[in-house]
């Protein structure tokens, strides 16, 4: 089982910007749709964007035309980029693939901390 290490997060002011990245331990090539989702302060987890691997891509309609998800197979590595934050991202982001992120017994890596703040 690929094993999943996010990073990239960090605080940054409102309109700011930040690139997450997340790291395979091996191959990403055969899995289909990469997803990263995020759990902000006492709500649930919420899925983010998702790219598969034709490179087709969605994203949560808070999100879109501000994040841009890529994925590069060659460095088994899935980003997020995110521009124009806002204090309401602040979250632990983390990905997965999608199909594990959605099943009632994920198993999520240790994540990023993104807070936006002034």
């Amino acid at each position: 089982q690929v094993q999943l290490v996010e990073s990239g997060g960090g605080l940054v002011q409102p309109g700011g910007s930040l690139r997450l990245s997340c790291a395979a331990s091996g191959s990403i090539f055969s899995i289909n749709a990469l997803a990263w989702f995020r759990q902000a302060p006492g709500k649930e987890r919420e899925l983010v964007a998702v790219i598969n691997s034709g490179g087709s891509t969605n994203y949560a309609g808070s999100v879109k035309g501000r994040f841009t998800i890529t994925r590069d197979n060659a460095k088994n590595t899935v980003y997020l980029q995110m521009n124009s934050l806002k204090p309401q991202d602040t979250a632990v982001y983390y990905c997965n693939p999608l199909a594990a992120g959605l099943g009632p017994n994920a198993s999520w890596g240790q994540g990023t901390q993104v807070t936006v703040s002034s």
